[in-house]
């Protein structure tokens, strides 16, 4: 490959094998789950489909290692097993982590419900404010974890001051990367130890499977592995294939995504019926200065309220024509969706109102739809309000 490859290259180009097996352009799928063993093999060298070392789950770590420009990936069977799979691999009985108080609900669910039952104990903190931090260290805290754009209120945390903190103290940067995905930020260049995504969303960004990813250091992501050969959370061939086949446009659909929320969190903004906007890459939103720092781009994500409460946020939803009314994101097609009653509604109503997700608050996934749909959708929809 040419040298320094810009992002779209990569997506198509990187981790592939030139040519692959017998001579094919499209890696095939292996579908065997197991393989001849060579006499004094080591268990985790096996290659078995629940140990991530056969051929197909090999080429797609591969792929996903060089797009975050690290040394090594692993692929999970869903966003979630990406992130247990890391929290159990760094923390033990007794060990603390400090970690940022927006966060996917799914993360926030795990640490709350399951976190005392494992012996570990956390701590929330504002990713927005780095002189807090240290307060909240303790002689166990063994990890930082964080989210490059926070689910759902967008607020983007200090990723520079993450670094720089976790390396001062001695801990493991992690980083959810996947808001932003590589194409606006990539966490493992910029110095963080792990990046983790719901590969469901962005990097296969159809809507039509579900897995996850993890990429650091060979060393780190090795241990990783072993524990999630453990934990069984593997990702079965053909996934693998479709997932792998949806990254090689992830650049261009990402590329769509960023021009489509930023148009339509300009049109919303300037509505009379719009009570407030979430979406960084906004001049007026709390964290543009220091995110246009590092990211790329602001993403497809934004998230919005109505003047009219929740009464008025179910008149639009009811009202539009193009976003589907459907959790997740990420996806080709717009979804629209309330993330306390999807997302985060395992949360309690006061920790939810905490962070910023109030029951009329509105989390909107920007399709690759043409901007000016769009934008006519919500205009007749708002109308309607």
């Amino acid at each position: 490959m040419i040298d320094d490859p810009r992002i779209e290259t990569q997506a198509v180009h990187a981790g592939e094998q030139r040519p692959g097996p017998e001579g094919s352009v499209v890696y095939p799928i292996y579908q065997s789950t197991v393989y001849a063993v060579d006499s004094g093999t080591r268990y985790h060298d096996l290659k078995y489909l629940r140990l991530n070392s056969t051929p197909s789950q090999n080429y797609l770590h591969g792929k996903l290692a060089a797009l975050e420009g690290a040394e090594a990936a692993v692929a999970t069977s869903s966003g979630m097993a990406a992130i247990t799979s890391t929290l159990h691999t760094l923390l033990t009985e007794g060990d603390h982590l400090l970690v940022a108080d927006a966060l996917y609900g799914g993360t926030h669910d795990f640490l709350v419900e399951r976190a005392a039952s494992l012996g570990w104990t956390y701590t929330f903190i504002d990713a927005q404010r780095p002189e807090t931090w240290e307060a909240a260290l303790t002689p166990r805290t063994r990890a930082i974890y964080v989210e490059t754009i926070a689910n759902p209120v967008m607020r983007v945390a200090r990723m520079p001051e993450v670094v720089a903190f976790a390396r001062e103290h001695g801990l493991v940067s992690v980083v959810d990367n996947t808001f932003a995905s590589p194409v606006n930020y990539r966490p493992v260049p910029a110095g963080f130890d792990i990046v983790v995504h719901s590969a469901t969303k962005y990097l296969n960004g159809h809507s039509d499977l579900t897995a996850g990813a993890i990429a650091g250091s060979a060393e780190i992501i090795e241990r990783v592995r072993k524990t999630l050969n453990l934990y069984g959370g593997s990702l079965d061939a053909h996934t693998g294939f479709l997932l792998a086949r949806g990254l090689k446009t992830l650049a261009l659909r990402v590329a769509a995504q960023n021009a489509n929320a930023l148009a339509l969190a300009e049109f919303l903004t300037a509505h009379p019926k719009i009570g407030a906007v979430n979406y960084a890459g906004l001049p007026s939103h709390v964290d543009h200065d220091h995110a246009k720092g590092f990211l790329s781009g602001f993403g497809g994500m934004l998230s919005l309220r109505l003047t009219g409460g929740v009464d008025a946020a179910e008149a639009l939803l009811a009202g539009l024509t193009l976003p589907f009314v459907a959790p997740s994101l990420g996806g080709v097609e717009s979804l629209i969706t309330f993330p306390a009653r999807t997302s985060h509604s395992n949360m309690s109503p006061e920790a939810r109102e905490a962070v910023g997700i109030y029951d009329d608050l509105i989390r909107l996934s920007c399709g690759i739809e043409a901007a000016e749909d769009l934008i006519a959708d919500f205009d007749s929809a708002l109308r309607k309000a």
